[in-house]
């Protein structure tokens, strides 16, 4: 582990404007969902940025604790000289630093900075506690024989993680202080703030002070409110020298769990998970850029912090509740995201015990046939509009019970898979159920996205996708098939007929009407609102890729040449073919442009899983080229967005910026599966 390093040597000063330091990022998770992240150079340029962000109980959900460090370092004689960006214009990073930012480097996940200030260098390093909501941020004076004193100011914005950076504070804020604890409160049902210095001769000095208009261009950028203010109550003082490092401890904890750890045990700590988490990976998984990826999953999967009641009832029966954040800064756990992501984020990384959590976690909150879509930030009770997130259920359960023979699982599961399908055939939630004429799956109900392709900006559906969407009955296809099989091994040959039955029924439909010959490939919804929709689109592959394909193996061949022509890119499959008439290059702009271009021709990064899956199905030799189509994805990774990580999309056409979330769960879980699949022989 000692090698898995990604460093950035010598970054430009941030005060000449827009650089790799200001647009790359860094992430730090907790395991409750909450996290710490900002950029290379130390601007916040989004609502999320900030040194704690913490999973709070319901209703409160994640919340912004910590926003700002100021950081300088004094001398005998002159001013204290800042080593950390004060603050960012509208047109271009401004510092009144005096030091400077010479590498940045995450070592096995962890993000350390190195700066020059006035002849001495010094390091900081963050870590933040497993399963707790707290941080700690150590400063180490590498050169120089003379102590110097290292001044550190916290501001702060109570509010949730989500809000607008303009929403009022929610104080007036209370400092006390005892010894040294120091606890920063807002009156409000959000718990306090502790803080604490430790270094020798740490002092604080209550000088309350406010940041003003401090602007946010990202947000700015996406047309959200980008100007808002933070509040200090003082600074805390401390000498620093080379045998005396400096650890800042914030976090919403108690002081007895705060004190459980010191700076260096809670690195150790750390540390020694990160090297756990690679051990059990696959081995083709344990250096190097998928090792990478094994860290950046873990990103990922949480015990959800706010469902006490949730957690004390699987505690009763000797589990744990377990799910998955589907991307950060801004999304919850997703059912359809979990489902897809659950191999590579769980199997591929050796975490088996987890996955079954995950897939029990999920089971419990089935309604009327579906599993949730999403839970809502700081809510207990999930939404259930999906078509394909219940589908997904099956292949995960699959992929779960392939890798780990769990049949305890398997015929827990069993009976509420039956029912799941039972639902489906006579009829659900949001129009979801067989069309009794062909035996294929529809969906759709006004105001909903159903699929995927989830769109939506008011009452706008930007991809309403209503009908028989291509892979909603692949899906559908696939879960029958599996079921059939499951069955009939628990039931006997009887009890499965009737699923095997309406499997074929639904076979025979799908090749009889999805292909589009005109095109030579497969229309991507039909008996639409609009009709027969042919745009050229990825969800077509998921015909081939699953387990069972439905589509007729003849026609394989020729859809994977088109997506292959249209659709493929360095990072992942576009959304719509180029050319089409709502085709959009780029992803950016406010947020009625970007979600009007969100699947209708931006790339997603996750997408490459199935293609190459389907590749390997018409080309099963050939893993060399199969691998190739992952490369662009190892450049980004080191290089782009939050690094150690894969972003969410990217505009369609070169140069292929990334875009959406820094860092998404399903890209990361498809890159990683992938990956180790194409490793070696077949």
């Amino acid at each position: 582990m000692d090698n898995l390093v990604l460093k950035l040597e010598r970054p430009r000063d941030v005060a000449a404007g827009p650089e790799p330091a200001l647009e790359r990022e860094w992430l730090v998770t907790n395991g409750l969902g909450g996290y710490a992240s900002g950029t290379v150079c130390g601007v916040g340029t989004r609502r999320y940025h900030g040194w704690l962000i913490a999973a709070l109980p319901s209703p409160l959900g994640r919340t912004m604790m910590l926003n700002r460090l100021g950081e300088r370092l004094g001398f005998r004689e002159g001013e204290p000289a800042a080593f950390g960006v004060e603050e960012i214009s509208s047109s271009s990073a401004q510092s009144s630093a005096n030091g400077r930012l010479v590498e940045f480097r995450l070592e096995a996940g962890l993000p350390v900075w190195k700066y020059e200030v006035e002849g001495r260098v010094l390091e900081k390093q963050l870590v933040l506690s497993h399963l707790q909501n707290t941080v700690f941020v150590t400063y180490r004076l590498l050169t120089g024989d003379a102590p110097v004193q290292l001044i550190v100011r916290p501001s702060v914005h109570f509010r949730p993680h989500d809000a607008a950076v303009d929403v009022p504070h929610p104080g007036p804020y209370r400092f006390t202080a005892s010894e040294d604890r120091y606890e920063l409160s807002s009156g409000r049902e959000i718990p306090p703030l502790h803080m604490t210095l430790r270094g020798k001769d740490a002092a604080f000095t209550l000088d309350a002070s406010s940041t003003t208009r401090l602007n946010y261009p990202i947000e700015q950028s996406r047309g959200y409110e980008h100007t808002g203010d933070l509040w200090s109550p003082g600074f805390f003082r401390v000498e620093l020298s080379r045998s005396d490092p400096v650890t800042l401890v914030a976090s919403t904890e108690s002081w007895e769990t705060i004190g459980a750890l010191t700076p260096d045990e809670a690195l150790h700590a750390e540390r020694t998970r990160r090297s756990r988490l690679l051990g059990a990976a696959t081995p083709a998984a344990r250096e190097g850029f998928p090792a990478e990826l094994v860290l950046a999953a873990d990103q990922f999967l949480m015990t959800p912090a706010g469902r006490i009641e949730d957690a004390t009832r699987a505690h009763a029966a000797g589990e744990e509740i377990r799910s998955v954040i589907a991307g950060y800064h801004w999304f919850t756990d997703w059912g359809r995201d979990t489902m897809i992501s659950l191999e590579g984020l769980t199997l591929t990384t050796g975490r088996h015990v987890e996955a079954g959590y995950v897939l029990r976690t999920f089971a419990y909150y089935i309604r009327d046939g579906l599993i949730p879509n999403l839970f809502p930030e700081g809510r207990n009770q999930g939404l259930y509009h999906t078509a394909d997130a219940t589908l997904w259920f099956f292949h995960a359960i699959d992929r779960y019970f392939e890798t780990t023979g769990d049949r305890a699982t398997l015929h827990l599961l069993l009976p509420k898979l039956v029912d799941i399908v039972e639902h489906h055939l006579h009829g659900t939630r949001f129009g979801i159920g067989v069309d009794p004429g062909d035996g294929l799956l529809k969906q759709g109900e006004p105001g909903y996205q159903l699929t995927w392709m989830d769109a939506k900006v008011g009452d706008w559906v930007v991809t309403p996708r209503r009908g028989k969407a291509v892979e909603i009955n692949a899906l559908w296809y696939n879960a029958l098939r599996l079921l059939e099989g499951w069955v009939r091994e628990a039931r006997g040959d009887s009890a499965a007929e009737s699923i095997a039955e309406h499997a074929r029924r639904a076979r025979k439909a799908f090749n009889d009407r999805f292909w589009y010959a005109q095109g030579g490939y497969l229309y991507d919804v039909i008996d639409g609102e609009q009709g027969d929709d042919h745009a050229c689109r990825p969800n077509q592959v998921f015909a081939i890729s699953l387990k069972y394909p439905v589509l007729d193996q003849g026609r394989w061949a020729a859809v994977l040449d088109v997506v292959r022509e249209r659709l493929l890119t360095p990072v992942g499959l576009r959304s719509l073919a180029p050319g089409s008439p709502d085709y959009k290059a780029k992803y950016d702009g406010d947020l009625r442009a970007r979600d009007a271009a969100y699947h209708q021709g931006t790339v997603w990064a996750w997408l490459i899983g199935p293609y190459i899956d389907a590749w390997l199905k018409v080309h099963p030799e050939d893993r060399t080229e199969a691998r190739r189509f992952l490369e662009g994805f190892v450049s980004h990774l080191e290089n782009e967005g939050s690094l150690g990580s894969i972003s969410e999309v990217f505009d369609a056409e070169a140069p292929y910026t990334p875009r959406g979330c820094v860092a998404q769960a399903w890209s990361v879980a498809e890159v990683l599966r992938s990956w180790v699949k194409t490793a070696g022989e077949p």
